[in-house]
């Protein structure tokens, strides 16, 4: 949402926003999630079209994107921020042992952190190719959790991600659009990790400007490359805060030739 917003501010003309129930969720409630985060975002004089969609069913993520531009006249932005955390495998019980996770969770988590991005990228790529540059931006984590026990299977999801961060942006290298990952930097005061917002953690604005500057022209040299949101030094320069935020990529630099000359330093 606060990603949403950002753009909105930085005057964005019009925004798809979509969202899905977890197993613990009903739809009612997110149809509900949905209509107050579509008034947040008028308030911020954008045009919104807010469709109930799980990334994680391939079909769904077509129909957003058709719904998209049925709307609006061009895609060029898609920040896939779906996710779902490792309560659907665990329960809540992050001592659990991982023979003990439900493996419909499981699939559930990596249906929307790993194949609904790609869904999205996939039916998105067709419309951002009309244009001359686009963004994606894969939102990821904190390099040290993704390999935690308690973070059993989110954690690996988003390890992944990483490794298709690199993958897709070798592979649209050539034409103007650019696939990045960002961080929050950290556990979000949000209800994403256990349902509940708890009054701990990050504020949700500190994704904000991490986000304005990679969807701004700014951006266009980095490709393939990983950011951290809460570095963010808003005492220097948009692009000098942009490079403090950045991290080198969690893989090694390949030893083949790689169009991606900003991703590892």
């Amino acid at each position: 949402m606060e990603m949403a917003v950002a753009l909105a501010e930085s005057g964005l003309s019009g925004i798809t926003i979509t969202a899905a129930p977890g197993s613990d969720e009903t739809i009612a409630e997110i149809e509900e999630e949905l209509e107050q985060a579509k008034a947040t975002l008028k308030k911020a004089g954008i045009k919104v079209n807010a469709k109930l969609s799980d990334v994680g069913v391939a079909i769904d993520c077509k129909r957003a994107i058709e719904a998209h531009m049925d709307t609006f006249p061009s895609m060029d932005i898609l920040i896939n921020n779906a996710g779902k955390a490792g309560r659907y495998a665990h329960l809540g019980d992050t001592d659990n042992d991982i023979s003990s996770h439900d493996p419909a969770g499981v699939s559930e988590i990596i249906a929307t952190n790993l194949s609904g991005p790609y869904f999205m990228l996939h039916h998105a790529l067709p419309y951002m190719r009309r244009l001359t540059r686009g963004r994606i931006i894969n939102v990821s984590k904190r390099t040290e959790s993704m390999h935690r026990k308690a973070w059993t299977p989110y954690g690996p999801t988003k390890a992944a991600l990483e490794a298709a961060t690199i993958a897709w942006a070798e592979s649209l290298a050539e034409t103007g659009i650019t696939v990045n990952t960002l961080s929050p930097g950290g556990a979000v005061n949000t209800k994403f990790g256990t349902g509940t917002i708890t009054g701990h953690g990050i504020d949700p604005q500190t994704i904000r400007p991490m986000t304005v500057w990679l969807a701004s022209s700014d951006s266009d040299e980095f490709n393939g490359c990983r950011f951290v949101a809460d570095r963010w030094d808003p005492s220097v320069t948009t692009t000098e805060a942009a490079l403090g935020c950045q991290e080198s990529q969690i893989f090694p630099e390949p030893e083949r030739d790689t169009p991606l000359k900003r991703a590892w330093f």
